[in-house]
């Protein structure tokens, strides 16, 4: 009786301890919860802390799985060196871990992935090239299925997004061939749409529309193979009822039974084809309607901004003979510019000979003194640019800054501070912040600034084409133009420059 009591209590506490180790711990639970109400910075520093505690405790797995999200919290906001110092953290963590070698690969798999990630954003195609090659000797070491067809997603996206479209071809041919020869459709439909996010995410058309075209085959062909199957099974039932046919011969009784099964089978096998076949038509009829749609699509918003700049173009002799004292002709006049900018940005790709080396501290004096008049009383002014020469979109660059600049200078009140700033980031990211102590933009109406003709507007008091032109700028030079939610004491306007 003692030695049952024993045995149930060592159960009971056995069994304790594996759902105490499967539970999150408490700070990897409020870094789940901080990054979900997007604070990056305290979600970043208990993901942190949950990594460390992990690693003593020595559960690996779920330790990495927190440095690594730490370290994407890290490039996220461009902080490079931190999140590969992180990363090398990590990997000293796995090494010095108690586990098998190849449970040890696979955790070093998920920094190799991680490190490419992070190249890949850098456009490091070399770096991107060397951890891929770790990951595949990961891979290799821990033989894992899963993390083979990770490994082959992966080097399809790396193809793809550097141009070697033909390799990328390839890799993902391979990949969905063996998802598909083992069956798993979900999986390699899902694979699919993952390719397709990646691709509208990074706005590589080349991408979208390769990753699109292989998909309508590869969709073509499964509802082949699924028809096929169902055809071959069948027919195989169809051979086994003939088979029982033929082994009870002398049974006729039981050989009519077979032979109406077999009808009946020929009819269903019969309305399963035409079935089969009517879906099939009717998805390849909507596939051909949607990519219809998709084009027409595209040459409507081609039309539509040709039709808006030859609109202006057409007003402008118009307004220019009327009296350009009066306010209202102005703004009218004010409204065609803007509205030809807008439609001239929007349709021209920004090409390489646009981008200049250029002085950043003389450029930004120039647009600081250009601004000073405009200022209120009392306003500090003032510049952080170091000397430095970058390659620049000079034109766009100096029409983004000067617009903000404006801005600033109308909303922000007498006594207030005006602050332009420019900062490197990392190897290829810069910086420009302007800084007014005016109006706080609403949360809410933070994303509606910088997209045109969301409400009718008194053009004599501004015609909002301002900041989507900036973003439109922005955009055509690999840029992102936002406003800082961390920033309350007014507005700041963030440049941030990919060159």
């Amino acid at each position: 009786m003692e030695n049952r009591r024993l045995f149930v209590l060592f159960i009971s506490v056995f069994f304790g301890c594996v759902s105490l180790m499967a539970e999150k711990s408490e700070l990897h639970q409020r870094a789940e919860a901080e990054a979900a109400s997007h604070h990056v910075a305290s979600a970043r520093s208990l993901y942190i802390r949950a990594f460390e505690g992990y690693v003593a405790k020595g559960q690996m797995e779920d330790g990495v799985t927190c440095g690594v999200k730490a370290t994407v919290l890290y490039y996220q906001e461009n902080f490079w060196k931190e999140a590969f110092d992180l990363l090398r953290r990590v990997d000293q963590s796995i090494a010095a871990g108690h586990g098998m070698a190849s449970s040890k690969a696979a955790l070093r798999y998920q920094t190799s992935k991680e490190r490419m990630q992070m190249y890949m954003k850098m456009r490091k195609s070399d770096r991107v090239k060397e951890q891929l090659a770790a990951m595949e000797a990961n891979v290799n070491q821990a033989n894992d299925e899963s993390l083979k067809n990770d490994l082959l997603y992966h080097k399809a996206i790396y193809y793809y997004t550097f141009g070697q479209t033909s390799q990328g071809n390839a890799v993902f041919k391979e990949m969905a061939a063996k998802l598909t020869a083992e069956g798993d459709y979900d999986k390699v439909d899902k694979v699919y749409q993952t390719l397709l996010a990646s691709g509208r995410q990074s706005n590589n058309a080349g991408m979208l529309n390769q990753a699109y075209s292989s998909y309508m085959v590869w969709k073509d062909s499964v509802t082949a193979i699924k028809t096929a199957a169902e055809r071959d099974s069948l027919k195989q039932v169809i051979a086994n009822n003939e088979q029982v046919i033929a082994d009870k011969d002398d049974s006729l009784s039981a050989r009519q039974l077979t032979i109406s099964g077999l009808i009946v089978l020929a009819v269903v096998l019969a309305v399963v084809l035409v079935l089969g076949a009517m879906v099939l038509m009717r998805y390849m009829v909507t596939t051909r309607k949607q990519k219809k749609t998709i084009e027409l699509a595209n040459e409507s918003n081609a039309l539509k901004a040709k039709f808006i700049s030859n609109i202006s173009s057409q007003l402008e002799p118009t307004l220019n003979k009327l009296d350009d004292s009066k306010p209202e002709v102005k703004a009218l006049l004010r409204f065609s510019e803007h509205i030809q900018t807008l439609s001239d940005v929007e349709n021209k790709s920004a090409d390489t000979d646009d981008f200049q080396n250029t002085q950043v501290q003389p450029l930004c004096e120039s647009l600081i003194e250009e601004i000073q008049p405009k200022v209120k009383d009392n306003v500090s002014l003032t510049m952080t640019v170091p000397k430095m020469e970058v390659k620049l979109h000079k034109e766009y660059i100096t029409y983004v800054l000067r617009h903000l600049l404006k801005n600033a200078a109308v909303y922000t009140p007498a006594e207030g501070k005006i602050t332009l700033e420019f900062k490197k980031r990392s190897p290829h990211t810069y910086q420009f912040l302007i800084t007014n102590t005016g109006s706080v933009i609403p949360q809410e109406k933070r994303e509606d600034v910088f997209k045109p003709f969301l409400e009718i507007k008194d053009l004599t008091e501004g015609d909002g084409l301002g900041l989507p032109i900036c973003k439109q700028m922005a955009l055509k030079m690999n840029a992102d133009l936002d406003i800082d939610p961390a920033f309350t004491k007014g507005t700041r306007f963030v440049l941030n420059l990919h060159v």
